[in-house]
């Protein structure tokens, strides 16, 4: 990577300007299938102008048109489209030049979030230009020590773009064309920042209910003792988890994101050394003060969802370790209740097993008797059937028992 590593310091250029010039900035919100169809269509705009698209893999491309340049930038989550092109030299914000390349053959890649014309003037014209804005929110900063002059009301004028003018009293071109740059960033990344103001406004609703539910949950928490009601409990509450889970997880980038466009403005500023113009509010003092509350308001609900999750944690182990307690309980009293039934069991199998040595052993000893009284009748030598028979009981229910004895410990030992 190291050719694209060293290339990328030379990425975005600063392009010299003189005035009167006038540059035209849209930057437009796209996702990843937005962004390839976008580097698509350009690069067949290109082609159509005879001139080469953007490589593959590039984020920033620049093309001649309309007598000025045409600049195409593919961010994390938007894309700029810039041109510079003459402006009319007679009056300041006077109708857009014809040569634009924003008419109806343009293809916006995805939802418009920044429009800006940024008009570059000579110091001369540095007369009869507030009618251009609205007084009540109108900034006027000098830049680079007083190098050059900045006003704008950040307002949309008839065409929905934000007006901004620079009078160029002692840059050169390329101090000029960095000025520029810097501005169109600063509209941009401002604008992008306040994205997280109102996905804050869209959860606070949400975080509220879930407070207020589980400050509902907690109080039952004390009341509910049996297991059915604590599982209940568990349940609501690894719901609501679970939902203000994925409300941070979703806004998690967009917070961060606004983060970091509000430091990539403030670094901005610094760079350009603003300051207020005798008796006007600078840029930076004007933004500061709606940027900042947005970001606090941002923080806040960042706040606010980590404190919940923890809360949510901390009352789910609470809760879900009164149903283990619950269940090890009820566990306990099933093993008791199976060691009664299984000494039962036993009883009823050594009373089996003796009802059983009975009833072999007679079994036994009436063939015996069979055995006796054939033998009698054959001529054989033995007492008489009664006799052996009853010699026989004593030492049949012996062996049986025996028997018995052993197959049982046999069983036990296995």
């Amino acid at each position: 990577m190291r050719e694209r590593v060293l290339g990328e310091v030379h990425a975005r250029p600063f392009r010299p300007l003189f005035g009167p010039r006038t540059i035209l900035h849209y930057a437009f919100l796209a996702n990843a299938e937005e962004a390839v169809a976008d580097q698509a269509w350009l690069s067949e705009f290109c082609v159509s102008r005879g001139a080469p698209g953007p490589a593959p893999g590039t984020r920033h491309h620049t093309l001649s048109f309309g007598g000025g340049t045409l600049s195409w930038e593919q961010h994390a989550e938007f894309i700029t489209y810039t041109w510079d092109g003459a402006a009319r030299s007679d009056r300041i914000f006077g109708d857009l030049p014809a040569a634009h390349p924003f008419g109806a053959a343009f293809r916006a890649p995805g939802d418009l979030l920044v429009a800006v014309r940024l008009e570059l003037r000579d110091p001369a014209e540095e007369s009869d230009w507030r009618g251009h804005f609205d007084e009540s929110s109108l900034t006027v900063s000098t830049l680079e020590d007083d190098a050059a002059l900045a006003a704008t009301d950040f307002r949309q004028d008839g065409d929905g773009l934000t007006r901004i003018l620079v009078f160029n009293r002692s840059l050169s071109g390329v101090q000029a064309g960095a000025v520029v740059q810097r501005l169109l960033e600063i509209e941009t990344y401002r604008t992008l920042a306040m994205l997280g103001l109102f996905e804050a406004g869209g959860l606070q609703p949400e975080i509220r209910r879930a407070e207020i539910e589980l400050a509902a949950l907690t109080g039952q928490m004390k009341d509910a003792a049996a297991l059915g009601a604590n599982q209940e409990l568990l349940d609501k509450l690894t719901a609501l988890a679970a939902g203000l889970e994925a409300g941070a997880t979703a806004s998690t980038f967009r917070f961060g994101a606004s983060r970091a466009y509000d430091q990539i403005v403030k670094a901005r500023f610094a760079t350009l050394r603003e300051g207020a113009a005798p008796g006007e509010l600078s840029m930076a003092s004007f933004l500061s003060r709606r940027l900042a509350p947005a970001m606090r308001t941002c923080q806040a609900i960042e706040d606010r969802q980590a404190m919940l999750s923890r809360k949510l944690a901390r009352a789910t182990t609470l809760l879900r370790t009164r149903v283990d307690v619950e269940l090890e309980r009820q566990n306990r009293s099933l093993l008791q209740s199976m060691n009664r039934r299984a000494r039962l069991q036993l009883r009823l199998q050594q009373t089996v097993e003796g009802l059983s040595v009975a009833a072999v052993s007679y079994y036994v000893v009436g063939l015996i008797a069979y055995l006796a009284k054939a033998a009698k009748d054959a001529g054989l030598p033995v007492p008489s059937a009664n006799i052996t028979t009853g010699l026989a009981v004593p030492l049949v229910v012996l062996l049986i028992w025996w028997l018995v004895r052993r197959i049982r410990k046999h069983h036990g030992e296995h």
